[in-house]
């Protein structure tokens, strides 16, 4: 294959994961979409997390909530709990890395806000220990899981988790395009391996 064809094949499959998340979860993001801006107009807060390159996802989102997305309003409440680099390593040093998340949602979330939290895997224990303290807090979450879900795989209320199933590729599910493809991390059966 040549360099022509390779990226119009990366397009080609990027186009995909978009048109499949239109197809198969548009409903939810909706729904998602409706409980995140109820949030932040009852002054609540989103807060985001992942591992590597959902932390960069994380932190994207969070900005453009506090910044701005296509047009001026006021700022939004929103924190990736990915970026204080003091804090991370201080939890991870005085627990454990396993912890980093769930701290900090002790110290500064409440009932009225939201978690959305991303696993490439579906495995991480520090994003399955955030959801965890987030049930407890009584926040609400969003999931957006890659494989089978993971060890979190349990059904939830239905609007609340994405899985990524194994036939797409690791860089689909860490699809940076729209936001809903970002959202969306990947869908089963959408692959053209």
């Amino acid at each position: 294959m040549n360099r022509v064809d390779r990226v119009s094949s990366h397009f080609a499959e990027h186009l995909m994961v978009i048109e499949c998340v239109s197809k198969l979860y548009l409903e939810q993001i909706s729904d998602i979409a409706t409980q995140m801006a109820q949030a932040l107009l009852n002054r609540g807060t989103i807060f985001w997390c992942g591992n590597g390159g959902s932390a960069a996802d994380s932190q994207h989102l969070a900005a453009e909530l506090v910044g701005r997305f296509n047009k001026d309003r006021r700022a939004l409440r929103s924190i990736a709990l990915t970026t204080d680099t003091s804090v991370l390593t201080c939890i991870a040093n005085d627990y454990s890395y396993e912890d980093v998340f769930s701290r900090q949602l002790e110290a500064l979330a409440g009932d009225s806000d939201i978690l959305v939290a991303f696993s490439t895997s579906g495995d991480s224990d520090n994003i399955l220990r955030a959801l965890k303290v987030a049930k407890q807090l009584g926040l609400k979450t969003f999931t957006f899981l890659g494989n089978d879900g993971g060890i979190d795989s349990k059904p939830n209320e239905p609007s609340n988790r994405f899985h990524a199933g194994p036939p797409l590729r690791t860089r689909r599910r860490q699809n940076p395009g729209l936001p809903l493809a970002r959202l969306g991390k990947g869908i089963p059966g959408c692959s053209r391996d």
